[in-house]
């Protein structure tokens, strides 16, 4: 077994992330590499997310990239919305579907729809935006004029979208293109890239791949973290796909943990050595959530609460150092630890990303 140290370690995962070096070419093979990007809350901050892992990038490459159908925006993780390829989407939105949710008996009773109402109702919505977006008002009149699903008016227009999500999950329909700050709903099938749901036996592995390959070394904890409470994936389940990838994997002792990665990395991980970077990352960058916040080999027991809550991040050699804000035109930085070079030094690290991150919000930024 390889015996790596996790400085290391953290230096091939900066890599597989376009951080350091910085190398992404377009939004599509950034938003690929990583699997998925939340956006949820913020699609500004997802937009720098991507943008920040560019050689170079011009503002709404994201939106672009949603409108000619090479991301597609949907609810995937924990319910919230990313953005995805649409071959990520194909791999990830099958293992969302074997939660099977809408077969729970809160959600029978709540909904009145029982588990054999569901490829009806699937079929009424994909029928409603045959002809295009629409916006879920528009939607839930449409749906209205099926005495069947008559009652869901409440629950297609609930800003909760719970009763959409596992639409999205079969594939049925994804975010269209906002109207006048309103979301929109449009059928997935109308994209010209997308493939169609893998099967799950196939599915699950290949998630795992995408996992490990851009987050790893992991432990089987992190991929039940990601892949089994995010996705609602059940543990035996996860246990037989990772069983079935075993000659793909290989085990490395990361400071003394034994982790996985797949076999085909091995060469390069271990031919990796840590330099020093620092980077200015959104909140919520797919960086911490994808080990998730309570590993604290990405973020320090000290800085969860505030990553947790949503704070932007300061990422040295791929550890969280801190955060920053920027009001105006001035970012004010927090420093939990040391950077390696302060203000006046020759080479000011954070100077330096506090100058790139002016070129992605527009204007020249002064640190406080």
């Amino acid at each position: 077994m390889h015996r790596i140290r996790r400085a290391d370690a953290l230096a091939w995962r900066l890599r597989r992330h376009s951080l350091a070096p910085v190398h992404g070419n377009t939004v599509p093979q950034v938003v690929g590499a990583l699997g998925a990007v939340a956006t949820q809350l913020d699609p500004s901050r997802s937009e720098l997310a991507i943008r920040t892992r560019m050689r170079a990038s011009r503002p709404g490459d994201v939106d672009r990239a949603v409108a000619d159908g090479a991301l597609v925006r949907t609810w995937a993780f924990r319910g919230a919305v990313h953005l995805m390829t649409p071959a990520q989407a194909a791999i990830h939105l099958p293992l969302r579907v074997s939660s099977r949710m809408w077969e729970r008996a809160s959600w029978r009773t709540y909904y009145r729809l029982e588990p054999a109402d569901w490829p009806g109702f699937r079929a009424a919505v994909r029928e409603s935006l045959a002809d295009g977006p629409l916006t879920r008002e528009e939607l839930a009149a449409a749906l209205a004029t099926t005495p069947r699903y008559a009652h869901l008016g409440a629950a297609v227009t609930d800003p909760q979208a719970t009763i959409l999500k596992p639409l999205a999950w079969h594939g049925d329909v994804c975010l269209g293109p906002s109207r006048d700050g309103r979301l929109t709903l449009q059928r997935l099938d109308t994209n010209p890239g997308w493939p169609g749901l893998l099967p799950l036996d196939e599915a699950g592995p290949r998630a795992i791949e995408t996992y490990l390959r851009t987050y790893g070394p992991a432990t089987p904890e992190h991929l039940g973290y990601w892949i089994g409470t995010g996705m609602g994936v059940r543990r035996p389940l996860l246990r037989d796909w990772l069983t079935r990838l075993a000659p793909r994997t290989a085990q490395v002792e990361v400071d003394g943990e034994v982790e996985l990665v797949l076999a085909a990395d091995v060469d390069e991980l271990i031919a990796t050595r840590a330099t020093p970077s620092v980077r200015l990352l959104p909140r919520y960058d797919p960086w911490v959530l994808g080990p998730g916040t309570a590993d604290p080999h990405v973020v320090p027991t000290e800085l969860r609460s505030a990553v947790s809550r949503g704070a932007d991040l300061i990422v040295v050699d791929g550890i969280v150092a801190g955060t920053w804000s920027l009001a105006g035109d001035t970012v004010t930085v927090e420093d939990a630890r040391p950077v390696a070079q302060r203000p006046g030094a020759v080479d000011d690290p954070l100077a330096t990303e506090v100058a790139r991150l002016g070129t992605f919000v527009g204007r020249t930024l002064h640190r406080a």
